[in-house]
């Protein structure tokens, strides 16, 4: 009889165990569901988040000189139309100015912490990144190919694009473009021609007016800038219209004109152009 009891008390010890094995299993199963299915929820916002980003301009069009309304990142054209998968360098900077509010706060739900970097791709700028230090569990990150134009509202004319000129030369040999100028432009702003890193030892200009006084010669580009500024001459007129000539079609150069407390570290040409760049948005929890 005691032999039969230790058999039976044997059986359900086994049986214990087993249900404790099952059970632990499916305790397990079940973690594992809800972690994919949670995965899979912040897949799904945050694709939704950035795609949204990318290709609204946000509401108020002008959020980013308000510091409210609903945040978007594309860019909005000279024609007012919003650029598919861009990003205005303004507004994301202006983002990351009111990160917690606008993006932790109103698109997440202050559920998930995030941060977002522009980096872009084949250029000479460093990637810029904004939003929270990254920690936590169960970092997830999705990316996108985005237009990005950092600076490029500050161009007056671009030598890729044609232009106009009052001198007599060949067009297929040299690029011209001008730009209205007055004395009080000088006093709030600076005028550069900006080239790109292979032009700049292989590239001639001339700045001059229509109201010619003195006769200007061809002047070697030997720097990434050129300061426009004490280049053009008023004499008695209330304006200038100031043509810049350059020896080669089509050059990677513009014309921009910032503001006097302009940062000169970012007087670069790859600033001033359209560039193709990577969007990452990692999220977390």
């Amino acid at each position: 009889m005691a032999m039969r009891l230790i058999e039976i008390g044997i059986i359900l010890i086994v049986i214990l165990m087993i249900f404790g094995v099952v059970l632990s299993s499916v305790e397990d199963t079940s973690q594992k569901i809800i972690r994919t299915q949670e995965i899979n929820n912040m897949e799904k916002l945050t694709s939704e988040i950035l795609d949204n980003l990318i290709n609204n301009p946000g509401v108020p069009e002008n959020w980013n000189e308000y510091d409210r309304g609903t945040p978007g990142l594309a860019i909005v054209n000279e024609e007012g139309q919003t650029v598919p998968n861009s990003v205005s360098y303004a507004k994301f900077i202006a983002l990351g100015k009111n990160y917690d509010k606008m993006v932790y706060e109103n698109l997440f739900n202050s559920k998930i912490k995030s941060s977002i970097e522009l980096n872009p791709q084949k250029s000479s700028i460093s990637s810029v990144k904004i939003g929270d230090i990254e920690e936590g569990n169960g970092i997830f990150s999705v990316n996108r190919l985005v237009k990005c134009d950092f600076y490029k509202s500050y161009v007056i004319k671009d030598f890729q694009n044609e232009g106009k000129c009052e001198r007599h030369h060949s067009q297929k040999d040299h690029s011209c473009n001008y730009f209205k100028v007055f004395p009080g432009n000088f006093k709030k702003s600076d005028y550069y021609l900006l080239v790109d890193d292979n032009e700049e030892y292989d590239l001639n200009y001339i700045v001059d007016t229509t109201r010619v006084v003195k006769e200007r010669y061809w002047e070697k580009v030997g720097s990434k800038e050129v300061y426009l500024n004490d280049k053009i001459f008023f004499y008695d007129d209330d304006s200038a219209v100031a043509f810049v000539h350059l020896d080669k079609p089509h050059p990677k150069a513009v014309i921009i004109c910032v503001p006097k407390d302009f940062d000169k570290s970012f007087l670069d040409y790859d600033y001033f152009r359209t560039n193709e760049c990577e969007l990452r948005l990692t999220a977390w929890y």
